[in-house]
């Protein structure tokens, strides 16, 4: 059995970018490297870039998410990038939705412990959610899917004019070419590749951001978003 790998200290960016929630942010870093391994929930070659590659590099998104909106970070996993953004950003309320229990579970757990107010684990899959959350003005993701597939899940739970924000690696400028035709017919009217973390992350964290116009994802899910709103009228009148 190979030794587990060993969390480096916290690099002195990290102080910079989470500030007050500095200790906060160690603590799920020692999270992530304990429970997290142990659960499956990431891999232990992981660990010692912890820092790097996975909180800062997500919590860095902080910088193109507007002041005060509401965030459904989808297939959030063990809480990448919403508990990163979430240290960073009180002003956002945002859900981390995820369909597996053993990683509700532990976002569950991270989110008690650290005192996380502002945030709602809620399990289950997107499309499976829509109508039955209130749609949000930011869908966040990360490695979660190609662009297409992702986009079909993330862009019906954004509120009108809403936007889509997923980290890529060196592959989003492909995936938004051939992802353009789906894009469009989800209701996208425009799309653009943002580079952020200068002087925080090396290399800078690459964000595909998608806004959408007055009908997020489409006329394939206007039917569906009209019947939830019928539905969730209908529970309040009788409620």
């Amino acid at each position: 059995m190979t030794e587990a790998a060993e969390l480096p200290p916290a690099p002195e960016q990290a102080r910079e970018v989470f500030g007050e929630r500095f200790v906060d942010a160690v603590r799920y870093a020692e999270l992530l490297a304990e429970a997290g391994v142990q659960r499956g929930l990431i891999g232990p070659r992981e660990v010692p870039r912890l820092w790097e590659r996975h909180l800062l590099n997500c919590a860095v998104l902080s910088d193109v998410v507007p002041e005060g909106v509401t965030v459904c970070d989808v297939g959030s996993g063990a809480g990448l990038p919403g508990i990163p953004l979430a240290l960073v950003r009180e002003d956002l309320k945002i859900t981390l939705l995820e369909p597996l229990l053993r990683r509700t579970n532990f976002l569950t757990e991270v989110v008690e412990l650290l005192g996380l107010d502002h945030v709602t684990v809620v399990r289950g899959r997107a499309e499976e959610v829509m109508g039955k959350l209130p749609p949000v003005h930011v869908v966040t993701a990360r490695a979660v899917a190609p662009l297409d597939r992702l986009a079909t899940w993330g862009i019906p739970l954004l509120r009108p004019y809403g936007e889509m924000l997923a980290l890529k690696g060196d592959t989003a400028e492909e995936e938004l070419k051939s992802a353009a035709t789906a894009l469009t017919k989800l209701g996208a009217v425009t799309t653009s590749i943002v580079h952020v973390g200068e002087g925080v992350v090396d290399p800078l964290s690459t964000v595909v951001r998608v806004e959408v116009g007055e009908s997020p994802g489409g006329v394939r899910f206007a039917a569906k978003r009209a019947k939830a709103a019928r539905t969730g009228r209908a529970r309040r009148r009788r409620g």
